[in-house]
């Protein structure tokens, strides 16, 4: 009766190491992407009267309407929380329509949901993601 070693060959076993170092190198990677950048993405119905929305830019630009006034800033984003800073607005009155975006401060998103906070850190509103859509 014969033995035959059953040990892969040191050709196979560098090839299951490489595919190893390759796998563990991916999962490190997907771990320090975070979440996904709002860049370029829209948020909201634009365009329709009384409904809020909102662009964020590549370049850093907030760019939408709280359903009544114009509003646009800036933001940035670290560990996947959105900072809104010189957000500014015009200042219409719109009866029956909530203007809660003008004061945001910041948000969050999850899926195809945005949720914004204000100064306090309290929920003001959620907006669904919608088609990207550049600002004029």
């Amino acid at each position: 009766m014969s033995t035959k070693s059953t040990a892969p060959s040191p050709r196979i076993r560098r090839g299951l190491a490489a595919s190893a170092l390759l796998g563990a190198a991916a999962l490190v990677l997907t771990a320090c992407a975070g979440s996904p950048s709002v860049a370029d993405t829209t948020w909201g119905k634009i365009d329709t009267e009384g409904e809020p929305a909102m662009t964020f830019t590549a370049d850093g630009g907030a760019h939408g309407s709280d359903g009544c006034n114009i509003v646009n800033g800036k933001w940035t984003e670290k560990d996947g929380k959105v900072m809104l800073s010189q957000l500014a607005s015009t200042m219409m009155f719109c009866e029956g329509v909530d203007t809660w975006l003008s004061q945001a401060a910041t948000a969050v998103a999850k899926g195809d949901t945005i949720t914004f906070n204000d100064e306090s850190g309290k929920e003001i509103g959620s907006l669904t993601k919608a088609e990207f859509t550049a600002p004029e």
